[in-house]
């Protein structure tokens, strides 16, 4: 255009940058906003909206900060494109902030700054703020959009709110298939892979096609499932649909054979994937690592870097999850320190619980108190918990209750992080400390998620919920327990069977 001596306007600025974007291309971004600076164009509201997009998509954070910050005037637009940045970065504190700026700005949020919140909602399942934009949502129309109703329902499954969710499901007029793998995920998310699968069934029964991100959510429900009959149906279903040399299906499909039991077929598909990346390594190393083969683990980590592929953060826990539940201490260590000095990768709350854990199993739990003091950041539940339950293994009464004292502070709602400390005073007869857990938990309104296990039996899934005694062979199978209780305290591998029963009036 300009060699034909014509100057772009801003509009044909606009469409540039657009293109630019869309090409990925931010280092003709940057030219094309150097342009627009020398030709004096900086202070068009439209281009400049533009310019931040591109920036929020290509750009780091800095870069987007700087230009927000430069631009005079902010409207809906703006503030909604700073609210998807750093909900899409999961920097949810942040997505919050800009959208109550925003309001204070006295600006109404449209649909697109609504899903945006929607999503940092969802991250932290934050209830509360989920149900205040649900009804800005209803009160202005557009309740029932199809992506808004979409993120709506994924909320409102990540934070347990399965009523709310399916009723909303219920009352969409349209449903595209990002609607029904949301619904499918949330069950999974809620530990109910059946009504996961059953959502499927029930999609395909619309006629609605998955597509291959739907399948990773259906993939992901038959791991948590653990059925390898329905592990191979699905398989199947992906081969019918083409779905099945997509590298990131071979890493789910990795995973759930994992889960399921089956590392025969974990490998076969790996080793059948044309195309390795890092996900798919990642995922064939976690699954030796579940089925307790840290050393296969370990050469599969080699393998992965003699075929250039470079570890990253996901790698990492994976491997030092396998070092954990196989024993390798020394490779663990190893592991650790040169994932930080070799690869460069900075160690975040997974890396550490990963390393209490294997320090905690090990014994060397003075040595996994100091990994926890030396943290650049806060040691979060999960790393805690990690420690508290090597406590437990290892009997150490003083450094648990410490760790028991931290998580009522950091988790105070969450029944599971008191029950290992519940273990070690029932198997050690100290029931004055018990006394001083009851207190801990009765001042708290405590969520405890109900454990489950499956088995497949007959071709069909049998599922056991903890304390359901609905069972219809529960006559059977409490007799099978009580004849392995006794064989179990004759060997001596159980310290204290008998006292089991009282920790369940902790509940």
């Amino acid at each position: 255009m300009e060699n034909e001596y014509l100057i772009p306007s801003p509009i044909s600025l606009v469409s540039l940058v657009s293109a630019i974007t869309s090409l990925g291309s931010l280092a003709r971004g940057k030219c094309c906003h150097g342009y627009t600076f020398r030709r004096g164009f900086e202070c068009d509201h439209p281009l400049a909206n533009s310019l931040l997009n591109m920036y929020t998509k290509l750009g780091g954070v800095e870069q987007v900060k700087k230009m927000f910050a430069a631009m005079s005037r902010k409207d809906v637009i703006t503030w909604s494109c700073m609210v998807s940045f750093y909900a899409q970065k999961g920097s949810t504190k942040e997505a919050l902030d800009h959208y109550k700026r925003m309001t204070h700005a006295g600006l109404l949020p449209n649909s697109v700054t609504v899903i945006s919140i929607l999503q940092a909602c969802a991250l932290v399942s934050d209830l509360q703020e989920g149900k205040k934009i649900h009804e800005y949502a209803i009160l202005n129309g557009f309740e029932l959009e199809m992506a808004v109703a979409t993120a709506l329902i994924d909320m409102y499954m990540k934070c347990s709110c399965l009523k709310e969710a399916e009723d909303l499901f219920s009352r969409m007029p349209r449903k595209d298939v990002v609607s029904w793998a949301a619904l499918i995920n949330g069950y999974t998310h809620n530990g109910l892979p059946v009504q996961s699968l059953m959502v499927f069934s029930r999609m395909l029964s619309t006629g609605t096609s998955p597509d291959a991100v739907t399948m990773v959510k259906v993939l992901a429900a038959c791991s948590q499932l653990g059925g390898i009959r329905q592990a191979l149906c699905v398989h199947g279903f992906l081969i019918r649909g083409g779905f099945d040399q997509k590298t990131f299906i071979g890493a789910a499909l990795v995973d759930m054979y994992s889960r399921c039991g089956s590392l025969e077929d974990a490998i076969q598909v790996f080793e059948s994937t044309r195309q390795k990346d890092v996900v798919l390594w990642s995922s064939m190393i976690s699954g030796y690592g579940i089925h307790g083969l840290g050393n296969n683990a370990v050469l599969s980590f080699k393998q992965m870097l003699k075929s250039s592929v470079k570890p990253n953060h996901i790698s990492f826990v994976s491997l030092l999850s396998a070092c954990s539940h196989s024993g390798l201490i020394d490779d663990g260590k190893k592991i650790f320190s040169d994932m930080i000095c070799t690869y460069g990768v900075v160690p975040g709350m997974e890396h550490y619980s990963a390393m209490v854990d294997l320090l905690g199993r090990s014994g060397e739990l003075s040595e996994a108190f100091e990994l926890i003091k030396q943290m650049p950041i806060p040691a979060g539940p999960h790393v805690w918990g990690a420690f508290l339950a090597g406590c437990r293994i290892h009997g150490n009464i003083e450094m648990g209750e410490l760790a028991a004292r931290t998580l009522s502070e950091l988790a105070p709602d969450h029944a599971g992080y008191y029950l290992p400390m519940i273990n070690i005073f029932v198997s050690y007869g100290k029931w004055d400390n018990m006394t001083k857990i009851r207190k801990l938990i009765k001042t708290h309104t405590l969520r405890k998620t109900l454990a489950y296990s499956s088995v497949e039996v007959g071709g069909g899934i049998c599922t056991f919920l903890a304390d359901d005694r609905s069972h219809k062979e529960l006559e059977r199978l409490c007799g099978v327990l009580r004849s392995l209780e006794v064989i179990t305290r004759e060997e001596g591998f159980v310290r204290a069977l008998p006292l089991m029963g009282k920790v369940a009036d902790l509940f």
